[in-house]
């Protein structure tokens, strides 16, 4: 059972996972162990903060579709640059597999509920009309085109935020949203003969309307602070939009996990200063917790450190600090435990706790800190007698190791017990992706008995079962691609999460090299 169940007064229908803020690896792969342990129990979707006609693509993948490639579904299957975030990439393939091997009723689904907008530009609506007009089997394409027109006069930045620059409540605008509602009409009237792809059409039609909507606000004359607040309230009006229309569709399966940032998910209202003037509207989180009461339930997200984001530590007498002293791993906590705190200072980067985050929450997950290569660089340092070598031009070491750090016991330096690679080395390593933005891999020495008993085969056999490990996903031990003959094994990203155990497979790969020296010295002495 995953231990944030049981913080839950209900079982709620719809399960929002809040991060306070983008970019921090932890959460999403803790959002990952997450969904795939609530699987186990009954969920059978989930749904994050992208665009919600995007996720169609990706939801392709995760059903198996031959003709969505991985490499599509993330560049086409998220909004927002998240299909680049490699925690994505594992979660459609850990769905994927899931789907492979279980019932059709127990199969997940993958669903955006974000709106086709960003904060500060929003396309014309002309794909999405396309599309369903596509479906329906219209000839209405010149229509279209001659009411939208250029492009840019929709997409650029200046039809947001000056009213004057905006198409929004434009002539053509009112008779494109006339235009949208005749073809949802259409769709319904059409249902009971086109099952096949309705789904599909419907959210490419109320994108468009959401488009539209998003325009027209933007039209508004309202001055920049009330402007913000409109925009970034209509977009979470149709996020929650799109989340009830999810419920819907998803209602018979089970419950649905949702991940998106804390200001979307809260129950209260979400605030942001703006030129030094508050603002203040109501998320996507407050209008679904007023629509399905405690059928909604939110765990928020905390965070202490971010070597990502170079967020440092907290304040010891803020919330996050006080958490921080408590306990070293992740773990979630009832907001009845969480005594009354100082305020983190707000940068920008990092939503932090209030009181009013943590009454208005279910409950909250804390997470410590980030890991990157240099938090863990430093959990090796600190073992005995260890020295950490890092590979430049200066030292001799080749070009496609520079930055990699090599770990060893003693200032000898015979062999690395442990190394830290951030780079691919093309023709002999590339299994793991490791040129992608942030990823990095640990690599241990872990030796033939440890390597058998984790893996089920000696190293020497590794080869006949290379064909069974994915090398790119995060968070999982695997044989190391290149050197799992001689004993090695690799986590990539490891979260943290996993820290207790990389520490005790760090004890094991210490503990040989601390033998292999005494050897050594040994054999010199005699």
């Amino acid at each position: 059972m995953p231990p944030f169940l049981d913080l839950l007064a209900v079982t709620p229908e719809l399960l929002g996972f809040g991060e306070p803020t983008h970019g921090e690896p932890a959460f999403l792969q803790l959002r990952n162990e997450a969904f795939l342990s609530l699987a186990e129990h009954g969920y059978r979707s989930i749904a994050l903060e992208s665009d919600r006609t995007a996720g169609l693509i990706a939801d392709e993948f995760v059903r198996g579709v031959a003709a969505v490639t991985l490499d599509r579904a993330l560049a086409e299957g998220f909004s927002h640059g998240f299909g680049a975030a490699p925690a994505n990439r594992d979660l459609l393939l850990r769905m994927r597999e899931w789907n492979a091997r279980r019932p059709v009723a127990e199969r997940l689904t993958f669903h955006g509920f974000d709106a086709p907008v960003e904060l500060e530009s929003a396309p014309s609506p002309r794909h999405h009309l396309n599309q369903v007009c596509q479906f329906l089997d219209l000839d209405r394409v010149t229509e279209i085109d001659d009411l939208i027109g250029d492009e840019a006069r929709w997409s650029e930045t200046a039809a947001i935020w000056e009213p004057g620059r905006s198409v929004g409540r434009s002539t053509d605008a009112q008779r494109l949203r006339v235009l949208a509602d005749d073809l949802l009409t259409e769709l319904y009237l059409r249902a009971p003969w086109r099952s096949a792809g309705w789904q599909a059409a419907f959210v490419h039609a109320t994108a468009a309307v959401a488009l539209l909507r998003y325009h027209a606000a933007a039209a508004a004359p309202l001055g920049q602070e009330e402007r913000f607040g409109r925009l970034a309230g209509v977009r979470d009006a149709l996020m929650a939009e799109n989340l009830l229309a999810i419920r819907s569709v998803e209602a018979h399966r089970g419950p649905t996990l949702v991940f998106a940032h804390n200001t979307h998910l809260q129950r209260h209202p979400s605030t942001m200063t703006l030129a030094g003037t508050r603002v203040s509207w109501a998320g996507a989180g407050a209008i679904i917790a007023s629509v399905l009461g405690d059928r909604y339930a939110v765990i928020a997200g905390s965070l202490g450190a971010s070597p990502a984001l170079g967020i440092g530590p907290p304040a010891a007498d803020t919330y996050e600090g006080r958490l921080q002293q408590e306990n070293s791993l992740p773990r979630y906590l009832s907001t009845s435990d969480i005594e009354a705190a100082e305020l983190r200072t707000h940068d920008h980067r990092y939503f932090p706790l209030d009181r009013a985050a943590i009454e208005n929450a279910d409950a909250v997950l804390h997470v410590p800190t980030g890991v990157d290569p240099a938090v863990l660089a430093d959990r090796i340092a600190a073992l005995p007698e260890v020295e950490q070598l890092v590979a430049s031009n200066e030292n001799g070491s080749p070009e496609a190791a520079w930055g990699d750090r090599f770990f060893f016991v003693g200032p000898d330096r015979r062999q690395p017990f442990a190394t830290i690679v951030e780079q691919d080395v093309p023709g002999f390593d590339e299994a793991a992706q490791l040129d992608r933005p942030g990823v990095f891999r640990l690599n241990l020495d872990l030796g033939r008995a440890e390597f058998e008993r984790l893996f089920g085969f000696p190293p020497k056999a590794f080869e006949e079962h290379r064909h069974e490990y994915d090398f790119a996903r995060l968070d999982s031990l695997a044989p190391h691609p290149g050197y799992a003959q001689y004993g090695f094994a690799s986590i990539v990203m490891p979260g943290p999460h996993l820290l207790p155990e990389v520490d005790r497979l760090l004890t094991v790969a210490y503990d040989r090299a601390v033998r292999r020296r005494e050897r050594a010295a040994r054999r010199t002495a005699e």
